[in-house]
């Protein structure tokens, strides 16, 4: 594709999509809400959900097997039990094929990663995912909650991780199983999960020996306020913290059909600048194709951002988790959360209440779940 036309591309996807486009800015529609955010991002979905399509359609009929239907579900009878996705695995493609449902779009994760399902002893059907991976390098209002100067960031961030999916699916969202799963974020099992992977293993680009202590959680509301994070507590303890908000950048306003052209381009006229040996020599990330594609065609690079700011959350697993990540303290004094007694904390407090009240989840259909129509 030529430049020009791979600059018109990119003018015409962002204003069809929604943007603003105001010299070096993107401004997202006015008024905005969670359905506008909805919409913005329902493109790039629409993309995933075709991507995948290849690989997944064959194993659809099979995979929603794993989703209840309403009737088969019994709210005084639910027990969740945390799954390891191993890759390769059955699960592996349950957990790829769920998180395309979601409204916004959730990337594979990058660097380490954990992912889990978590599914109900009862019918040995779904409840939901999570997946912890890398965080990133740099973001601001962790930085600021954490008191992290650059150089104890470098040294203690592989102590953090990033929830980069982490809900429900129906017809356990009726009955408010995102909080269980947030809940379950913050389990010895999750811990316990990520020193068994990682303690004894090698960082690829610091060579360093990880100990395989996991001190904090990150993540971020998509829709503005969360209905799941906010107010959500252990006892006498919130799990999700807020701690402020991103500055709205990212690249999911180029994936909707824009990033293959973008990324053809760039590997015939860009120069991957940011390389570490150890990593290869090509691009470091899509975020990097992007801003040399931007800046060759002749579009401003801050158009990485969206201007779509999300509520960041922290989720401390230990006491002292902030002095231990600045370096102030040589171990972490755990807060003990098995899986078995933040589930019975949920119970009482959201799920039984809510079945009582709100009956929907039984009406609910796995046939509605299908995301493609036929075989391949």
């Amino acid at each position: 594709m030529r430049r020009a036309q791979l600059k018109a591309l990119i003018l015409r996807s962002l204003r069809e999509q929604g943007f603003r486009l105001r010299g070096h800015r993107v401004l997202p529609p006015r008024n905005l809400n969670k359905k506008k955010i909805r919409d913005l991002h329902a493109s790039a979905v629409r993309e995933r959900v075709a991507l995948s399509r290849k690989g997944l359609i064959r194993h659809e009929s099979r995979l929603l097997r794993w989703v209840a239907a309403g009737t088969e579900v019994e709210p005084e009878r639910i027990r969740p039990r945390l799954v390891e996705v191993e890759p390769g695995s059955e699960h592996e493609l349950l957990f790829r094929y769920a998180r395309l449902h979601w409204s916004v779009p959730v990337s594979a994760g990058y660097g380490r990663r954990l992912r889990f399902l978590v599914i109900d002893e009862q019918n040995q059907k779904l409840i939901g995912v999570l997946g912890l991976c890398d965080p990133v390098f740099s973001l601001s209002a962790r930085d600021m909650w954490v008191g992290w100067d650059r150089e104890a960031r470098k040294n203690r961030l592989h102590h953090v991780m990033e929830a980069f999916v982490l809900g429900a699916v129906p017809p356990y969202t009726f009955l408010l199983c995102g909080k269980l799963v947030a809940l379950l974020a913050s389990s010895n099992e999750v811990r316990d999960a990520f020193r068994s992977k990682y303690a004894g293993s090698q960082s690829l680009i610091r060579r360093r020996r990880e100990d395989g202590r996991l001190a904090l959680i990150t993540t971020a509301s998509a829709l503005g306020r969360s209905s799941i994070y906010n107010r959500l507590k252990y006892r006498d303890r919130h799990v999700f913290e807020s701690v402020g908000f991103s500055r709205g950048s990212g690249e999911f306003h180029f994936s909707n059909g824009l990033y293959g052209p973008i990324c053809d381009y760039a590997a015939r006229y860009c120069d991957a600048t940011a390389k570490v040996d150890t990593w290869g020599t090509g691009f470091r990330n899509r975020r990097e194709v992007i801003r040399k594609c931007l800046k060759k065609v002749g579009l401003p690079t801050d158009w990485l951002y969206h201007g779509i700011r999300r509520e960041v959350f922290v989720v401390p697993l230990a006491r002292n988790t902030q002095q231990f990540l600045r370096g102030e303290h040589a171990r972490l004094y755990w807060f003990d959360r098995p899986l078995e007694d933040l589930f019975e904390w949920f119970r009482e407090r959201w799920l039984l209440p809510r079945a009582q009240r709100d009956s929907r989840y039984v009406e609910f259909n796995p046939r509605s779940y299908r995301l493609w129509s036929g075989k391949e």
